[in-house]
């Protein structure tokens, strides 16, 4: 918008998140409003129409710039690429009501909060705006506009214990409610009258008003109404659609509007009222037994187990722990890290189980409220969907574009042959209006929506579910697939192999389930029957499957039936697990657990603090064995360790790390700090679990290899697990080499290392000779040279090098395979690392981790049990990647549809034009009816059926073009465009030839030849009475004319030629025969087409606006007709579909994809230095070189190391 004058024009509302939008502010002004409601009623409304389809120029239009402060309007603007403008108008607030005494601030809250800030004195007012149904207040301190209905970021966890613990006041209530609005996630189904306004006033729709009111101007009364009721009929199947998908997402959330609540008042005691008037700051009292939770909210004591399947997907239930009360001055949020939100209960999801502490009563503060909760989320990215950038759909608009060029062109030749030839300016405004209507096809975008609606019903048949239509057409451009290892590859659930013990830092020997003896009673033992988050919900055990099989081999039970009593501070109802009934012998009646610190991705272990019944307390700790032994005391881990687990993960076991030491009595605190409880632990062992490969995983990896589509594993698994699975699957080829890429960061280091070392060199027994070494240097660097290498790398190494080595990024991306123990934020990060290298990528996963990646990427695939989940586009209900190849084939077979529909839209309407602008030559044109047969029963019905053909069963190693400009679509179009002209132009030459041929005499040909058409074309010259006289009035139109009979004719069945040629089977769709409608369609219309060339009966003749020809020249036009189908049909498949041709012209021109990682992997195959090994860089060397290196194509440090080997 070019540089502003005026201050505090312009601010940045959700700054860095991904509904980031740009605010601008405008005052009104009454001159300027008052000059654009004149220019509304001089155009008519046309005026109007424009400022609603560009809301930009309507606030540019009536009101002047302003700084935000002073601002009644605000225009906002998408950061992203498409800057969709959007309108809002400043509300007012009034708070006066809430004050007891005249100018005092009512409810006084703490003035450090945006309540305190936002509201004017001594009016009481609060200014605001609503974007995508979030509400934001002016923070009068700030100068800024900030989002409510959430609790402030800043707050400190001891801030929220203190501030919010025991409650907020009344007053302070009343205000924060008025303020932030009801807590509701209200989807109001819309009314029908709105849906029907909002779809008439489409471009589109418009467009076809304009054209209707033209036709009825000419009198095509037939096509104008057939044209109103397919309209309509549309617009009736939009709003039917629209308004079902608002009633579902009505009853979807409806329920969670209004649930009882029990709030604590501050020094008021406890209150009950409905969950629409809590406030962020509110703290609720959560009750045993089930809840459904209105809101988000922190827990400030007690503990609970949630059911979160409804946002995630995952039916495992997660426990969820109190916020500690740490004190410091970090906010809440930074302070736990990745870990938030385990203290944090979600709207929507469902607390199964409630446990409170000795205070007393499970207790949570109001986090956010209505749409800025978890929930309210996922409704408002369903109702305010992110626009996918497809260079499809940016192409369909230059398809118009030129369209509408090719229509001027046509219009300035209407207007002045029309005129030269003496037509009044009404009638050559009529004739080259006409021209629009014809070049640009009316039902282009009624064609394309079927094809889409016709593979998600395919899909739908094969158990995928699609939210989001738009990205069908972009999985048949996938190139590279993410995949979870676990139940994605992998079987979900683990079997039990063995357990390793470890006794005086030496492993024992191993204890293999199911084994003729039991487990003995030990450490061990204990660590397996108590580190867990199992509870035991309607008499079976639920959580995680790795928690379960570790359970269930101990033979113990978990007693839940009701709280246990235990001695000591902190606890009050706690679980219970005792031997079951096939359980050996045990010294103790059961183990109590006093307190959980739940699993979390961030740290990759959980601890338990249990006490046996009536003995001491002990804390047992599990998680990945790197990080259990890191946190063990050195002198109880094995020296042999790294090797031990490496022999295990190295067979793709997943093995866990256990942990424990006991508790000294005078440690015991009701505040247990995780930091102080998992430090100088005593290892206990390796318990290794079997993951096995799921039966489909091979044969789909290597469908996809063939396909050349990448196969990428993203995991939180071990490293050396994720890589044999990675082998075993076939991601990985057996002569292929692995290359372990690991980086470091050392504390409070400003410099971090990367080290590059073949994975089989990572054993620490491999302790070859020199010349073994050299001999094992030459095989891997052959395997390089050859491109066979794989790097892989943790999520530690990953966040390093994205953060030090930014320019080595792409290059390991490029041949990454395998990235091991990431986050669920790495994930996602991955994912758009990958789409900045224009891959395009999809991402295949099962579990809460995947959610962000799985909508990050061009199509999320979750493999969930639920219809729809709504953390992803697409949802299989078979936990199977075989839906990936599926959902490929499917694409591809959409977009070239998409292709075809284009094409043949655009061959027809220039087949109709050409035909059209040759007879205005003669100051004719095309009939009423006949217009009304092309449009009506060959395109309709031909638009309606092509896209039936399925998806053809084998993915070929190459994708279909992803662009309508490109040189093998263009040249397709020019052409048949061509061969289309030279037929007509030929027809209509050739027929002015003929000897038979009259300018004048329309019964010229036939008197000659048929005595029975001399006597009935007699009659109809004679002009008599009834039908005769209609026939001759159409005849005085001007229509009836040799030249309009044959073009036509030749025009009409040159559209079933281009639907046939075009009609694309192999190799992304099934051959055109298997769509039996599409040509049973095509032969009817044929047959149609042919009667109405050789028929001879008058009353269709003259209804038809035809006029007789003799024989020999109908078989002439059949023989053009089959001449123009012989000569596009070979050129299509001879040149159009020649693969290799075009791959030869390629070479010849030395033409270069221009995607990213086609351009990184032609630089990478010169550099001879790449992928370094046994090397170890570091970042603030590099500094240089990637100063004086785009993309870090070459680095000197890695050639002057290499020229050393």
């Amino acid at each position: 918008m070019g540089e502003n004058p005026v201050k505090n024009h312009y601010a940045q509302l959700n700054q860095g998140e991904e509904n980031e939008v740009e605010i601008f502010g405008y005052k009104s002004q009454g001159c300027r409003k008052a000059l654009c409601i004149a220019g509304y009623i001089l155009s008519c409304g046309a005026l109007l129409l424009l400022f609603y389809w560009k809301p930009e120029w309507d606030v540019w239009a009536n009101c002047t710039r302003c700084s935000l402060e002073e601002a009644d309007i605000v225009l906002l603007r998408t950061t992203d690429e498409f800057q969709t403008y959007s309108r809002k108008a400043v509300t007012w607030i009034s708070v006066s009501a809430l004050s007891k005494s005249g100018s005092d601030y009512p409810g006084t809250a703490e003035e450090d909060s945006i309540f305190s800030k936002a509201i004017m004195k001594p009016s009481l007012q609060v200014k605001s705006i609503q974007v995508q149904k979030i509400r934001y207040v002016w923070n009068l301190y700030a100068k800024q506009f900030q989002k409510v209905g959430v609790l402030e970021d800043h707050h400190t966890c001891s801030a929220i214990h203190a501030k919010f613990g025991s409650g907020l006041t009344c007053d302070e209530q009343n205000v924060r409610r008025v303020i932030c609005g009801p807590n509701t996630i209200d989807v109001p189904v819309i009314p029908i009258w709105k849906l029907l306004i909002k779809e008439v006033l489409n471009p589109f729709y418009v467009f076809q008003l304009f054209s209707v009111c033209l036709w009825f101007a000419e009198d095509y009364m037939e096509y104008a109404t057939a044209i109103i009721i397919m309209s309509l009929f549309s617009i009736f199947l939009t709003v039917y659609d629209l308004r079902q998908q608002s009633v579902k997402l009505h009853k979807l959330v409806e329920s969670h509007n209004n649930i009882m609540v029990t709030v604590c008042r501050n020094k008021e005691g406890f209150q009950e009222l409905e969950s629409q008037q809590l406030v962020p700051g509110d703290v609720m009292i959560l009750k045993e037994g089930k809840t459904l939770l209105p809101c988000d909210a922190i827990l400030i004591s007690g503990q609970c187990t949630v059911n979160e399947s409804t946002l995630t997907g995952e039916s495992i239930p997660v426990t969820k722990t109190r916020l500690p009360q740490a004190d410091n001055f970090m906010p809440w949020r930074v302070h736990c890290a990745e870990d938030y939100r385990k203290h944090v209960l979600f709207c929507g999801t469902e607390v199964i189980q409630a446990k409170a502490n000795d205070r007393g009563a499970v207790r949570a503060v109001v986090l956010r409220t209505g749409f800025n909760t978890a929930k309210g989320d996922l409704v408002r990215s369903i109702l305010y969907p992110k626009p996918m950038n497809f260079r499809l759909y940016r192409d369909a608009l230059r398809f118009l574009m030129c369209l509408i060029a090719f229509a001027a062109i046509g219009m300035i030749y209407a207007v002045c042959v029309f005129a030269l030839n003496g037509e009044e300016a009404g009638e050559v405004v009529k004739k080259a209006l006409d021209v629009i209507t014809i070049a640009v096809p009316p039902a282009l975008p009624a064609a394309l929506t079927t094809g889409i609606i016709y593979t998600q019903r395919r899909l739908k048949k094969k158990g995928i579910f699609c939210i989001s239509p738009q990205r069908i057409n972009m999985c048949g451009q996938l190139n590279l697939i993410c995949f979870d290892k676990t139940g994605t590859l992998t079987e979900d659930g683990l079997d039990l192999w063995g357990l390793l013990p470890s006794e005086r830092n030496c492993f024992q020997d191993i204890h293999k389930f199911p084994g003729d003896h039991s487990l003995p009673w030990g450490p061990a033992f204990r660590a397996m029957a108590v580190c867990h988050s199992l509870i035991a919900y309607e008499g079976k055990i639920q959580g995680d499957p790795l928690d379960v099989k570790m359970f269930e081999a101990t033979n113990w039970v978990i007693d839940d039936s009701s709280g246990h009593q235990m001695e000591g501070p902190g606890v009050t109802h706690a679980a219970v697990v005792r031997p079951g009934p096939k359980a050996s012998s045990a010294p103790v009646e059961g183990i109590t657990i006093l307190h959980q610190f739940p699993f979390s991705s961030a740290l990759q272990r959980m601890s338990v603090i249990a006490q046996e019944i009536g003995g001491e307390q002990q804390i047992f700790t599990k998680g990945a064995p790197e990080t259990v032994a890191t946190l063990c005391r050195a002198e109880t881990v094995p020296s042999n360790f790294e090797s031990k687990l490496l022999l295990y993960t190295a067979q793709g076991f997943r093995v866990i790390g256990l942990a424990y030491k006991p508790l000294q009595a005078g440690k015991q605190s009701a505040d247990p700090k995780r930091e102080e409880v998992e430090s100088d632990l005593t290892f206990l062992g390796l318990l290794i679990m079997e993951n096995r490969l799921k039966r489909e995983t091979k044969p789909v990896l290597e469908e996809l290899s063939a396909a050349r589509i990448r196969s990428v594993m993203v995991t939180g698994d071990n490293m050396q697990t994720a890589v044999t699975i990675a082998k075993n699957a076939g991601m990985i080829p057996p002569t292929d080499r692995v290359i372990l890429v690991e980086a470091n960061q050392p504390p409070g280091a400003f410099s971090a290392s990367i080290t590059w070392k073949p994975l089989e060199e990572n054993s620490p027994e491999d302790h070859g000779s020199l010349e073994d070494g050299s001999q094992s240097e030459r095989r891997i660097r052959m395997a390089l040279g050859s491109g066979q290498y794989h790097f892989a790398m943790s999520g530690k190494s990953y966040q390093i090098i994205a953060q030090h080595f930014r320019h080595l990024l792409p290059k390991l991306l490029l041949n990454g395979t395998v990235f091991a123990r990431m986050s669920p934020g790495q994930k996602s990060s991955l994912v758009e690392e990958f789409q900045k290298l224009d891959y395009f990528v999809g991402m295949c996963g099962d579990g809460a981790n995947d959610c962000g990646a799985l909508k990050v990427a061009h199509a999320g695939i979750s493999l969930s049990e639920q219809e729809a989940s709504v953390a992803s586009p697409f949802t299989s209900r078979t936990p199977s990647i075989a839906c990936v190849p599926e959902l490929i084939r499917e694409g591809r077979a959409a977009l070239v549809t998409s292709f075809c529909m284009f094409k043949y839209m655009a061959l027809y309407s220039t087949i109709q034009y050409l035909g059209v602008l040759l007879l205005y030559w003669q100051l004719n044109s095309f009939g009423n009816y006949q217009f009304l047969f092309q449009d009506l029963a060959i395109t309709t019905v031909i638009g309606v059926t092509m896209s039936f053909t399925g998806a053809y069963p084998k993915l070929v190693p190459y994708r279909p073009p992803s662009q309508l400009i490109s040189p093998p679509l263009l040249l397709s179009v020019v052409l048949n465009i061509l061969f289309s002209l030279c037929m007509q132009i030929f027809g209509f030459v050739a027929v002015q030839e003929q000897p038979w041929y009259a300018k004048d005499d329309i019964h010229s040909a036939c008197l000659s030849t048929n005595n029975h058409t001399k006597n009935s074309s007699s009659v109809s010259s004679l002009g008599l009475h009834g039908a005769s006289d209609g026939a001759q009035g159409q005849t005085d139109n001007g229509y009836k004319s040799y030249e309009n009979t044959t073009v036509w004719l030749l025009s009409t069945i040159n559209c079933l030629i281009v639907a046939l040629v075009f009609s694309k089977g192999k190799p992304f769709r099934q051959p055109i025969y298997t769509n039996y409608v599409f040509v049973l369609v095509l032969t009817v219309q044929l047959g149609v087409c042919l009667f109405l060339v050789f028929a001879d009966i008058d009353d269709l003749y003259s209804k038809m606006d035809l006029v007789c020809t003799p024989t020999p020249w109908r078989i002439s036009m059949v023989i053009m007709l089959a001449v123009t189908f012989a000569v596009s049909f070979l050129v299509e498949e001879a040149v159009i579909e020649n693969r290799s041709l075009w791959l030869l012209l390629k070479k010849t021109f030395r033409y270069h994809s221009k995607s990213h990682y086609k351009r990184l992997q032609r630089v990478l195959e010169q550099d001879s230095a790449w992928p370094p090994l046994h090397e170890t860089s570091f970042s603030d060397s590099l500094a240089i070189a990637v100063e004086g290196n785009m993309g870090g194509h070459s680095n000197p440090t890695f050639d002057s190391n290499e020229e050393a080997l």
